[in-house]
C-alpha cells in the first residue's frame, strides 16, 4: 500500500508509514513485473471481478440489484411509473436527494456526520432568494455566489470547531441544526420579501434551473459532447496507465462501459424529449439534470484523483496513521466540512427552483435524515474511509423511486416514510455484512 506524500512539494513521507488509500477505481488480477497487475484479457478480469465479490466487495451490485426490484415492482402495480412524464418526474424529485447525500459524503468518508446540512441548505436558499427579490434585486450569479459562500463559510466554522477544539461532531452539527434553523427564521424576519415567512423565487434562471428544460436538439448535443469527452478521457487513461504497467482493465471492458453510458443516456434523453404535456408542448431534459451529473462528476474528481481526496479517504480509515504519515488531519477535515456545507448550498438551490419559494417552515431535519440515507442506501459506509459521489446519486434515486412510486399507489405520507426507513435499514445490513465477510476473507 502506497503512503501519500506529505503536504508540500518534493516532500517524502516517513518510511515506513501506511495509511488507507480510496477504493480501487479497477480490478488487479495478472501479476507483472515490479509487482504491479494489468488484466491481460476479460476472462482474466471476470474471475478477478467475481473473486471480489466472493471476497465481500461487492461494489455497487446490491444497491443496483435493488433498484432493478423497486422498479419491477412498482411498474408491475402501477404501469405509469415507467412513463417518460413519470421518470422525469423522478429525476427531478431525486435532485436535491442526490445532493444532500453528495453533501453528507464528504462527512461519512471521514468517519463523522453533520446533522446540520437540512437547515444549512435552507439558510443558503433564503439569502438567495432574499437578495434576487425587490428591493435588492440582484443578478442570479451575484445571488447563488452569496449564498453558497455563506453555506461554505458555515461549513468552515462548524469544521475548525470540531478540529480546532476537538469537539464531537455530533454535537456541533447538531447545535447548528438547531442554531441555523433560529438563522433561517431569523433571515425571514428581518427582510421585507419575506411574506409569512416565505420568499418567492423571482429570478427566472434560478427557477428553470428544475422548472425549466433543454430543447431536444440541445440534449442530443449535450449527450453526444458528454460521451466524447468521456470516452477520451477513459481511454487515454486506460492507454497511459497500461504503457506504464500500472493496473488497468482490458480494452475490451473499457470499450463496453463506454457503451454503456452511451446507451443510458441515449436513453435518457429519448425518454426526457417525448412530448409530456397535455395542453402544451413539454419536451426536453431538465437542466437539473445536467446540473446534478456536473456536481457528481466534479465532486468524484476531487475525492479520487487529488491529494486532498486521498487524504481525506486515508483519515477517515486511520486518523492516527494519517497522522503519523505527515497529513495535516485537522485541515482535511475542516475542509471536508466546507465541502459538505457547500454541497447542501446546492441542495437548497434546487429545492428552492423546484418549489419556486423557500420558507422558515422547511423540514431540515428530515431533509438531513434524507441526506445520510441516501449515502449510506447507495454504499458509502458509516465507518469511515470508503464512500463515493455515485454513492450518493444511486441512493437519491433510490429513495425518490420508492417516494414517487407509493405516492402513485396513493400510499400515505406515513406508509412512504415506512418504506424508506426499511430500505435504509436494509442497506445498512448489507453493509455490515460486507464488511464482515472481507474482513474474515
Amino acid at each position: 500500500m502506497t503512503v501519500p506524500p506529505a503536504s508540500g512539494p518534493g516532500t517524502d513521507p516517513p518510511v515506513g508509514q501506511q495509511v488507507a488509500e480510496p477504493e480501487p477505481d479497477v480490478l488487479t488480477v495478472a501479476p507483472v513485473a515490479g509487482g504491479e497487475v494489468v488484466a491481460d484479457s476479460l476472462g482474466e478480469y471476470l474471475r478477478g471481478w467475481w473473486a471480489r465479490i466472493k471476497g465481500g466487495d461487492s461494489g455497487v451490485l446490491p444497491i443496483l440489484a435493488g433498484l432493478v426490484i423497486i422498479v419491477v415492482i412498482f411498474q408491475s402495480q402501477q404501469s405509469v411509473f415507467l412513463s417518460s412524464g413519470n421518470i422525469v418526474n423522478l429525476l427531478t424529485q431525486a435532485a436535491v436527494f442526490v445532493l444532500l447525500g453528495l453533501a453528507e459524503i464528504f462527512a461519512l468518508v471521514l468517519s463523522e456526520i453533520d446533522l446540520s446540512t437540512g437547515y444549512v441548505a435552507g439558510v443558503g436558499a433564503m439569502i438567495i432568494a432574499e437578495l434576487l427579490a425587490s428591493p435588492n434585486n440582484w443578478p442570479w450569479w451575484g445571488a447563488v455566489v452569496v449564498g453558497l459562500a455563506v453555506t461554505a463559510a458555515i461549513g468552515a466554522l462548524q469544521g475548525t470547531l470540531i478540529t480546532r477544539l476537538k469537539l464531537p461532531s455530533f454535537i456541533v452539527t447538531l447545535a447548528g441544526l438547531l442554531g441555523w434553523q433560529g438563522v433561517l427564521i431569523w433571515l425571514a424576519d428581518v427582510d421585507k420579501a419575506a411574506v409569512g415567512g416565505v420568499v418567492r423565487v423571482s429570478d427566472p434562471v434560478v427557477y428553470n434551473l428544475v422548472n425549466g428544460t433543454m430543447s431536444p436538439v440541445a440534449g442530443w448535443v449535450t449527450l453526444v459532447v458528454v460521451v466524447g469527452l468521456y470516452a477520451a478521457v477513459t481511454l487515454g487513461r486506460s492507454v497511459r496507465r497500461r504503457r506504464h504497467g500500472l493496473t488497468t482493465p482490458p480494452l475490451s471492458i473499457t470499450i463496453a462501459t463506454i457503451a454503456l453510458v452511451a446507451a443510458v443516456g441515449i436513453a435518457l434523453v429519448a425518454i426526457c424529449n417525448v412530448n409530456r404535456g397535455a395542453l402544451v408542448v413539454l419536451q426536453g431534459v431538465p437542466w437539473v439534470v445536467p446540473f446534478v451529473v456536473a456536481v457528481v462528476v466534479a465532486w468524484s474528481w476531487l475525492l479520487a484523483k487529488t491529494r486532498t481526496g486521498r487524504y481525506m479517504y486515508a483519515i477517515g480509515a486511520n486518523p492516527e496513521a494519517a497522522r503519523r504519515a505527515g497529513i495535516n488531519v485537522a485541515r482535511v477535515r475542516t475542509f471536508g466540512f466546507l465541502m459538505c456545507s457547500l454541497t447542501a448550498g446546492l441542495a437548497g438551490l434546487v429545492y428552492e427552483s423546484r418549489l419556486g419559494s423557500i420558507a422558515t417552515d422547511i423540514d431540515g431535519g428530515t431533509l438531513v435524515l434524507y441526506a445520510v440515507a441516501a449515502a449510506v442506501i447507495g454504499g458509502a459506509s458509516l465507518f469511515g474511509g470508503r464512500g463515493k459521489p455515485v454513492h450518493a446519486l444511486l441512493g437519491g434515486v433510490v429513495i425518490a423511486a420508492v417516494y414517487n412510486g407509493l405516492g402513485l399507489l396513493g400510499v400515505t405520507a406515513a406508509g412512504q416514510d415506512m418504506a424508506t426507513a426499511l430500505v435504509l435499514l436494509a442497506a445498512v445490513t448489507v453493509d455490515s455484512l460486507v464488511r464482515r465477510r472481507g474482513s474474515t476473507a
